[in-house]
This record gives C-alpha cells, structure tokens and sequence, in this order.
C-alpha cells in the first residue's frame, strides 16, 4: 500500500506534507506533489500534516478522484 495525493492538493502545494516525510518519497510535480510508490514506507505521517487533506492510503481514495492513482504512478513511469 502506498498513499496517494489527490485533487485538493492542485493549486494548493503546501509542502508540510515533505517536511514530515522520514524517507523523503514525496516529489513536487508541476502542478501537485506525489507520492513513490515504492518508496513510500506507509508511516502515513503525511495524511494529518496535509492542510488540505489530499492524502489517502492508495485502497482508500474517494471514488472521485480514483484518476489520481493512475496519475502517481505515470508521474514516477510505472
């Protein structure tokens, strides 16, 4: 499982997301940050820090933003 950073997050980009990340697996992307899969340790230390609450645990993304997970994993090309 890894955690997925959604719509709330565009426009916005407020980074205390990073600033908590222990591994350092959160990437700013043009217009959001996303999250490596395969770094990510599922610490979930980013989910209360995010102002906007744009992080889900990959299995738990609204059905509205489902796009959002195809989206993390074309940013980092898998």
């Amino acid at each position: 499982m890894a955690f997925v950073i959604t719509q709330p997050c565009i426009g916005t980009k407020d980074s205390a997301c990073v600033d908590v990340c222990p591994v350092e697996c959160i990437y700013e992307g043009d217009d959001q940050f996303f999250i490596h899969p395969d770094e990510c340790i599922d610490c979930g230390a980013c989910v209360p820090a995010c102002p906007v609450s744009a992080i889900f645990p990959e299995e738990d993304v609204p059905a509205d933003q489902q796009a959002f997970i195809a989206k993390n994993r074309t940013y980092f090309g898998l």
